[in-house]
């Protein structure tokens, strides 16, 4: 979670349990990933297959660790990109501006 500063306890149910999270985030963020897991764990479980709640909430964790993992690599990509993006435009550049000459 994100921010910096004092940690707040934030109530939160995730499939009918309340849990107290402490943490240096906003309410309003903590509140919005609490739903995110909770929605996953829920799809699991509306998926079809009888699945416990304890076996639902690892599978939905794998799902968002997935999400999370190809984020990354598209993150990276775009990153890669850019750099390759700004090398060709440096080129393009006079010397004086291109941030690697003696004029910076």
């Amino acid at each position: 979670m994100t921010g910096k500063g004092s940690k707040q306890v934030v109530r939160v149910t995730i499939v009918g349990e309340e849990y107290a999270i402490r943490s240096e985030a906003t309410p309003e963020h903590t509140r919005a990933v609490a739903a995110y897991v909770d929605d996953a764990i829920r799809r699991v479980l509306n998926g079809g297959g009888a699945v416990e709640t304890r076996k639902a909430a690892i599978l939905a964790a794998l799902q968002i660790t997935d999400q999370l993992f190809q984020a990354e690599q598209s993150a990276q990509a775009l990153a890669g990109s850019v750099r390759s993006l700004s090398t060709e435009i440096r080129r393009w550049l006079p010397p004086a501006k291109r941030g690697d000459g003696p004029g910076v």
